[in-house]
């Protein structure tokens, strides 16, 4: 099932024989329905709606097992997920994603509720402030403020996991280096799911894999970013954390797609982690889409699921 490839021995790719025809199926569904709609005209108005409709189709309600409740974090608006036999001290801080200007919560509870329950751990979902309402740094300060307010809460940084996808890895890594710059207690771990690092589009992928990919198009990549900063700023690490420094960070576990137009921010800032000391992970799943791991009806998310829980418990005293 499991290869190593390029020469780090952080890095791997997955081939699992288990579902190899539900993943074509989907990414066929998704060539037709998303990928289609996505040119460098983008109606914001439009695509959240596209994105509440995705939301609908989650699962209606949570497990019995985990229960939701509101939050508010110096301000932010977030939800606890607490499952039953969650372990008080545990805390798993996650970041989603929606290109910086939507926000899918019943997916994302749906996909981290079930972390929880295997890790016994309660669950922060940040609700930040979306664009184009409220462009960069609005985001990445809401991230801090809720991490600084679980340290109030007198949650300990060691019993923190951060994580987040797409543009929530962004916010991810770009909470981290700026934690790290001010020298502020970091978590235990982070894990990061197609993150969305380079605002300059430069890594190789994003043109080589913009057939293959079966959501995005270098149109709408192009297009989304600019609703989050101007281009003057796109080269900033704060925008492209993959330009900012990794040193000191904590361990990184990245996840992505191998026909991902983003394939190349997780592979690149994987290295720059690995240079830089952190002990990282690099898993790339074969011809799986963007953030698989929403789809719990996938094997392959079943399969990278207990990949997280067991990235975190290497990295924390969760197992005991």
């Amino acid at each position: 099932m499991t290869q190593f490839i390029r020469a780090p021995a952080f890095t791997r790719t997955l081939n699992p024989s288990r579902g190899r025809w539900s993943r074509e199926m989907l990414n066929l569904l998704l060539r037709l329905s998303v990928k289609a709609r996505h040119g460098l005209h983008i109606d914001i108005p439009s695509l959240r709606k596209q994105f509440a409709l995705l939301d609908r189709q989650a699962p209606d309600s949570l497990p019995p097992e985990v229960r939701s409740e509101p939050v508010t974090c110096n301000g932010v608006a977030a939800r606890w997920l607490l499952p039953k036999g969650r372990r008080r001290e545990r805390v798993l801080l996650y970041l989603h994603g929606g290109a910086f200007v939507a926000n899918t919560p019943a997916v994302y509870a749906a996909m981290v509720a079930s972390w929880c329950q295997s890790l016994k751990a309660r669950a922060l979902l940040v609700d930040y402030r979306l664009a184009p309402e409220h462009p960069h740094p609005a985001a990445l300060e809401d991230c801090l403020d809720a991490y600084s307010w679980l340290l109030d809460q007198g949650v300990k940084a060691k019993d923190i996991v951060i994580a987040g996808d797409s543009a929530g890895g962004n916010l991810v890594i770009a909470t981290l280096q700026r934690l790290k710059a001010e020298c502020q207690p970091l978590p235990s771990c982070a894990v990061l799911l197609s993150p969305f690092l380079d605002f300059t589009l430069s890594g190789a992928s994003a043109l080589d894999n913009a057939r293959h990919d079966p959501i995005f198009t270098p149109a709408f990549a192009i297009g989304i970013r600019g609703f989050y900063a101007p281009g003057e700023r796109h080269g900033e690490p704060s925008v492209s954390p993959l330009f900012g420094a990794f040193e000191g960070l904590p361990p990184m576990l990245f996840q992505v797609g191998s026909t991902e137009m983003l394939l190349d921010d997780a592979v690149r800032a994987a290295a720059k982690a690995h240079a830089a000391g952190v002990p990282v992970r690099l898993e790339v799943w074969h011809r799986l889409p963007h953030v698989f791991q929403m789809i719990a009806a996938l094997p392959q998310a079943q399969l990278a699921a207990r990949s997280i829980q067991g990235f975190i418990n290497d990295h924390t005293d969760w197992d005991h």
